[in-house]
């Protein structure tokens, strides 16, 4: 497998060809919108009530660090712990290999079907698919994943996947697909929240009541206890963790912390950024197997991916640190108004266009470090202070220099760089460019002004207008009034 297919999804258009057609939906924009500044505005809520707020971000950020710096030996302590525990540690070193070791547990069972929860990771895997080519199905559990599943679509948010959909929406993709995937939707659904939520909850139920083997992800994992944790809003979780009686949890291997002591720091960090809450809802943790309660088959696949060589990166590693709280998305201007689809990958938003390139190789998702503005919103939301804007810059300048390499001759915007640096290294060059440019302008400008321009130049004057160059520089000026005038000055003083 290809590190391009390590990442579902990619290999669709380019971002500025996705964002395009998004822009163009105007309901996509509003319901973009409406969700991200509600989450947006109930974050800052709970955040100001904390005096600490901004010593739990430095905390939680140094431990991360601290982590990724010794992470061979937090895996190792990890896999030990909850071997001792009843567990069982598979590691996996991609998407590909990862998919087998699950898909040959659940067959050890002699199961048919699983119940999911909370797993971004097996949708990088594409873990659905390659379980479904072994006549396996899977169920998502989380609402919102449940809506995507229904209407094969793709998640367009990392918190929040149908963030996209509106609830009419919801309510058809329910009328017209519950019933081909198990209990049909009530008749007379109405798109009120609440009917919507019942409807989900007695689809589900029947499944995890029959269910024997589960898939999760996880949250967190502390590395000298074993435990597992994770965290979620409806309930799910709790029945796909408990009801079942095999356990998969396929986890990527940046979310080891050392020590169960750190949960402190981060349940409180998370659940504030992701959904503006104080606490979560329901916060599961698990150690092994306990006999009598529970699952009593318990397997932890620990999955690399890309993150080992994205570890090799002194600067692109501060993007292992992501905990998936989404703040990030929530805050990002260009994200609110292409939604997550543009990114053409699992992780979207501006933690997506700094981790994909990194997982899959730059030269794959060449254009997603160009997906931001670079205002560093992103920065100031990250619970864990990941610099986005200037691992976005480190990647820019990856992304350029491997298309310089794959090309026999330097692009056009190469091209007018090197110009552009020759005439700036000399004043005299510099001058006689712009008594050109001043020339030029007399024959393009319209009431000083310059509108679109011909050729290669179209794209960039299409959308703007461009003030016409003066016709005397600033150093042309000076020479003329100043100079001159201390010339006169001094012959009169003689």
């Amino acid at each position: 497998m290809s590190g391009a297919d390590n990442v579902v999804w990619l290999g669709t258009p380019p971002f500025p060809e996705a964002a395009r057609a998004a822009l163009a939906d105007t309901r996509l924009r509003a319901n973009l919108r409406r969700a991200t500044g509600t989450i947006r505005d109930r974050r800052l809520a709970v955040t100001a009530e904390l005096d600490d707020w901004e010593d739990l971000r430095d905390t939680a950020a140094a431990v991360k660090r601290r982590t990724l710096r010794h992470l061979d030996r937090h895996l190792l302590r990890l896999e030990e712990t909850v071997t001792a525990a009843g567990g069982t540690v598979h590691w996996a070193a991609d998407a590909a290999e990862a998919n087998a070791i699950v898909t040959r547990l659940v067959q050890a069972t002699g199961e048919s079907e699983i119940v999911k929860v909370k797993s971004m990771t097996t949708q990088e895997i594409g873990l659905n698919e390659a379980l479904a080519e072994a006549g396996i199905r899977a169920y998502e559990t989380d609402l919102a994943e449940l809506i995507v599943q229904l209407d094969g679509d793709r998640p367009s948010h990392i918190l929040v996947p149908a963030i996209h959909r509106g609830r009419s929406e919801i309510r058809e993709i329910f009328r017209r697909q519950m019933g081909k995937w198990g209990r049909p939707a009530p008749e007379g659904l109405t798109d009120d929240p609440r009917d919507l939520a019942e409807a989900a909850r007695l689809h589900l139920r029947e499944k995890f009541l029959r269910a024997k083997v589960a898939v999760s992800g996880a949250n967190f994992a502390a590395a000298d206890t074993g435990t597992v944790v994770v965290v979620e809003s409806e309930g799910n979780g709790r029945m796909c963790l408990t009801l079942p009686e095999t356990l998969i949890t396929v986890m990527g291997i940046e979310k080891v912390l050392p020590s169960f002591a750190d949960l402190d720091v981060f349940l409180r960090l998370l659940p504030r950024s992701s959904t503006g809450e104080r606490m979560n809802p329901y916060t599961s943790l698990w150690t092994g197997v306990t006999e009598g309660d529970g699952p009593q088959d318990f397997h932890l696949v620990l999955l690399d991916n890309g993150r080992t060589a994205t570890l090799a990166d002194e600067v692109g590693r501060q993007a292992l640190s992501c905990i998936r709280c989404s703040a990030c998305l929530n805050v990002c201007p260009v994200y609110e108004r292409t939604g997550g689809h543009a990114y053409g990958s699992v992780y979207p938003g501006p933690i997506g266009a700094v981790l994909t390139p990194q997982l899959v190789g730059v030269e794959n998702a060449a254009s997603l470090p160009f997906a931001s503005t670079l205002c560093g919103a992103c920065y100031d939301a990250c619970p864990v202070k990941i610099d986005i804007p200037e691992v976005l810059v480190h990647l820019r300048a990856k992304a350029v220099e491997a298309k310089r390499r794959d090309r026999l001759l330097p692009t056009p915007e190469a091209f007018a760089m090197k110009a552009a640096g020759v005439v700036l290294s000399s004043p005299r060059r510099l001058a006689a460019v712009q008594r050109l440019a001043a020339l030029g302008a007399r024959l393009v400008a319209r009431d000083g002004w310059i509108g679109v321009l011909p050729g290669p130049f179209a794209r960039w004057s299409g959308t703007r207008d461009t003030p016409a160059p003066a016709r005397e520089s600033l150093r042309a000026w000076w020479r003329r009034t100043r100079e001159a005038g201390r010339t006169t000055t001094e012959g009169k003083g003689r």
